[in-house]
């Protein structure tokens, strides 16, 4: 079946499978994936973070460290040789052009080690998360797409805690990266991650217990579309 443009995946179509279940699991940016994502791990499952992949890649001296270095200037290498995020993220956000083309550099990369991790999975269940999982593509991999939500003003309370930026930075942020999958793409379950922990919990307990982890002859019966998100 597709979501708009993109054609999801289907393993759980009456075929047994040995490949694990592939969860995606998305949202804006301090909406909590990482949150969700502790939660499903408690579960059993076993997660991939795509920006954690994304930093392993970036080595010192690696193809896509290079191929970055390359587009962006030695100004953002740090004393030690890493990429200086905070450098990098100070051209990247200010600029969509900039932006695009870091996508560019680096998606095909951390794709193709994510596919490698999965085809490596020892768990029944994996979680992928990324904020840019439907825009990089990985939507294609995935058996279920999951949507971490929470109100704006949540959001901007804690990007300003976490990254200790000022509001203003942490406003730029916020609008450069995606804060709802595109337009007609669909969506298996919505996690409201506006609360406290527990009330977040009960949410994924929602959504765990809806996977159809065993053979079905139609797993996608229940598809709710996101709505453009309003502050």
């Amino acid at each position: 079946m597709t979501r708009g443009d993109v054609v999801v995946r289907k393993q759980r179509s009456g075929v047994p499978s040995t490949s694990p279940y592939v969860v995606g699991l998305t949202g804006p940016i301090a909406s909590g994936k990482s949150t969700v994502a502790e939660l499903l791990r408690q579960r059993g499952a076993e997660i991939i973070d795509a920006d954690l992949v994304y930093r392993g890649l970036l080595a010192p001296g690696s193809a896509l460290w290079q191929g970055v270095v390359e587009r962006f200037g030695p100004t953002i290498i740090a004393p030690d040789g890493n990429i200086d995020r905070a450098a990098l993220a100070g051209i990247v956000f200010a600029d969509r052009e900039a932006l695009a083309d870091l996508d560019r550099i680096t998606h095909p990369a951390v794709i193709a080690e994510i596919r490698d991790l999965i085809a490596r999975a020892s768990s029944p269940v994996v979680v992928i998360e990324a904020v840019k999982l439907v825009q990089s593509g990985l939507a294609s991999d995935v058996d279920a797409l999951w949507f971490v939500t929470a109100d704006p003003e949540t959001r901007l309370r804690r990007l300003i805690s976490r990254a200790g930026m000022d509001e203003a930075s942490a406003r730029v942020r916020i609008a450069a990266a995606p804060s709802t999958v595109p337009e007609g793409v669909a969506v298996d379950a919505i996690v409201d991650n506006s609360g406290d922990l527990a009330s977040t919990s009960s949410a994924v307990d929602d959504a765990w217990r809806g996977l159809r982890l065993g053979p079905t002859p139609e797993k996608h019966n229940q598809l709710v579309s996101v709505q453009k998100e309003r502050s």
